[in-house]
């Protein structure tokens, strides 16, 4: 039996580098440290990977758009203050909760608005709302950490109780997932990065695809912020930020989502936090310098990126060898 099909069905999956990656880092760690192969720093991991992989999975419909959201770390501050002012005037803590995700999927829509109906990219306007969101959190928690309600149920369930918060995320994930695999939702939001053109003349309503990615975005920061934030028992205005959007938007891009748009996939997007969170923390365990930290990361991220390329190009060689 020829090995040639097996290898070009090999090829064609897109996580493939990806994962190869994780894998390496994940055995190099367990080499060069004792304490990587323990529950309590899988837990640790965990608390990486979750806020990057849900912000993540929302990055990804925009970066397959051909868009991209850079307030999504404020939405990810601004959220559980907003969900402590409803509480402290007296709204029951689950429906404070699901007012504050309304109000971040609204910032999402104001993003989406001025950048269909306005025609402003959405570099500029995402980055002016980052700025203006940051402001605003400034102002709602006078830059003071805010304790996080005890006692409750509802958050016991949203980031309170163990491992909650990375099952939000796995479950984010594979919604996400088949959003974007299954449904014609997904079709269009492919569509509409591969060829905007194209796609709006076959009926496709490409601006409210993005205004739709662009609220999508901003509900999943949300809802990552409070669950953070809950998890630590405390929600910070100095968390989130450009930091924790950047990180998502790596682990998208080195999941193999192209940054201009047209392909990509939520579950690659998982394996690139993971490598991020895997990477953080075996750094931290192996005790590598703060002043040299950065540039291993970069290096870690630029030899993913290479790979990825590199195995699209095997997989085209194959692919058009197995057909002649």
């Amino acid at each position: 039996m020829s090995s040639k099909p097996v290898l070009l069905g090999v090829m064609q999956v897109k996580e493939l580098s990806i994962l190869l990656v994780t894998i390496a880092a994940g055995i190099y760690f367990t080499v060069t440290s004792g304490a990587f192969n323990s529950p309590d720093n899988y837990q640790t991991i965990a608390q990486y990977v979750a806020p990057w992989s849900i912000i993540a999975a929302g990055q990804v419909m925009l970066l397959i758009c051909g868009e991209i959201d850079l307030s999504a770390g404020f939405v990810f501050t601004l959220a559980p203050f907003t969900m402590m002012q409803f509480f402290v005037n007296g709204w029951p803590l689950w429906l404070a909760l699901l007012g504050a995700i309304a109000v971040s999927t609204l910032v999402g829509l104001a993003n989406g608005m001025i950048r269909t109906v306005l025609g402003i990219p959405s570099f500029i306007t995402t980055l002016g709302m980052a700025f203006l969101l940051q402001g605003l959190v400034l102002i709602i928690s006078n830059a003071r950490p805010v304790a996080a309600p005890k006692g409750s149920g509802v958050l016991e369930v949203f980031g309170g109780a163990q491992w909650t918060e990375f099952l939000w995320a796995l479950g984010v994930v594979v919604v996400m997932q088949v959003v974007l695999s299954a449904t014609r939702f997904g079709i269009h939001t492919q569509a509409t990065g591969g060829n905007p053109v194209g796609a709006a003349e076959s009926g496709i309503p490409v601006n409210r695809v993005k205004v739709v990615n662009f609220a999508i975005t901003s509900t999943l920061a949300g809802l990552a912020g409070i669950l953070q934030g809950t998890r630590v028992g405390s929600y910070d205005p100095t968390n989130g930020g450009f930091t924790t959007m950047f990180f998502a938007v790596a682990a998208a891009v080195i999941g193999g989502t192209a940054l201009l748009g047209g392909s990509g996939t939520v579950a690659g997007a998982f394996l690139g936090a993971l490598l991020l969170g895997i990477v953080f923390d075996g750094f931290n365990l192996t005790g590598v310098s703060a002043n040299a930290f950065n540039v291993v990361l970069g290096a870690a991220i630029l030899g993913a990126m290479v790979l990825n390329v590199t195995l699209i190009v095997v997989r085209k060689r194959v692919g058009s060898r197995e057909r002649t």
